[in-house]
């Protein structure tokens, strides 16, 4: 690290500013962000985020929502925690799409390296903020259990955060953990249906269209996505069968397992809409 010169202290003997910020540079760049460390500051750092988002959402609804203050604890601790997997959904959404469909990290032709062994500092710290929220939510849904929901949802976020965990850990399938964590894309949904419905507008056009929403988005994102994935890995079988053989099970494991609770779940989602579209009618 760069020593600070005689004569870049000022005359009172203070350091001037430019000098903290060159060091703090340092510090990110050589230690919290240094490719061996990412994991660990990436899922440290998520803990702390989740921590202020549940805290922001606690302060947000108890100021401007009515319906908040008239809630049970459980219910205000469920909806603070709903809004912090609104959040983390729509991150992680959004960066899956961008290393799956619009990044070039994992185009076939683009690097000589297999698609099963790719990886870069962003991709790994991404998957990082994922493994630190799915630990928080698991260890909230835990601790409450069953008030956060039940033993399919500690399976799922079991599955989820050892995947995860091992695609940033060996920098192997990183690809193919995105493609499944594409499916956060029907969290959003889902968590508004949940206040709907504590809100008391279970009978409202905007419940109705939130189901439909959520009919299509489960149907993308959790059912024809998990069809597009497992067409690729036979695709690019004779790349997959070169991983570890724990990375190995995990690709075609966890995504079947994932692959059955959607089913159920979309069955139950498909019951519910033509239930409420009945009444509708």
């Amino acid at each position: 690290m760069r020593q600070i010169s005689k004569e870049a202290v000022s005359a009172n003997g203070s350091i001037p500013l430019r000098d903290y910020h060159y060091h703090a540079e340092v510090l990110l760049k050589d230690y919290l962000l240094a490719d061996p460390f990412i994991p660990y500051t990436s899922i440290l750092g998520s803990i702390l985020a989740c921590k202020v988002v549940y805290d922001l959402t606690k302060f947000i609804s108890n100021v401007h929502c009515k319906a908040y203050s008239s809630l049970t604890k459980v219910q205000r601790t469920e909806w603070n925690n709903r809004g912090l997997s609104t959040v983390h959904a729509i991150f992680i959404t959004y960066m899956s799409l961008y290393f799956v469909f619009w990044s070039d990290l994992f185009s076939d032709g683009h690097d000589s390296m297999l698609i099963t062994f790719r990886s870069s500092p962003f991709s790994t710290l991404t998957l990082g903020v994922s493994v630190g929220y799915f630990l928080v939510d698991l260890a909230m849904i835990c601790w409450l259990y069953p008030s956060l929901g039940g033993m399919e949802y500690i399976l799922h976020h079991s599955l989820s955060a050892t995947a995860v965990a091992y695609s940033m850990l060996t920098k192997e399938g990183q690809l193919y953990t995105f493609m499944v964590l594409i499916s956060e894309m029907t969290t959003p949904e889902i968590n508004m249906r949940w206040y709907l419905d504590v809100a008391g507008l279970k009978k409202s056009v905007v419940y109705l269209i939130n189901g439909i929403v959520i009919f299509f988005a489960w149907l993308g994102a959790r059912i024809l996505l998990f069809g597009y994935m497992f067409h690729h890995v036979y695709l690019h079988y004779h790349q997959v069968v070169k991983m570890h053989i724990f990375g190995y099970v995990l690709v075609f494991g966890v995504p079947t397992v994932l692959g059955i609770m959607n089913l159920m779940w979309f069955g139950k989602i498909l019951k519910g809409l033509k239930k409420t579209l009945m009444k509708q009618m």
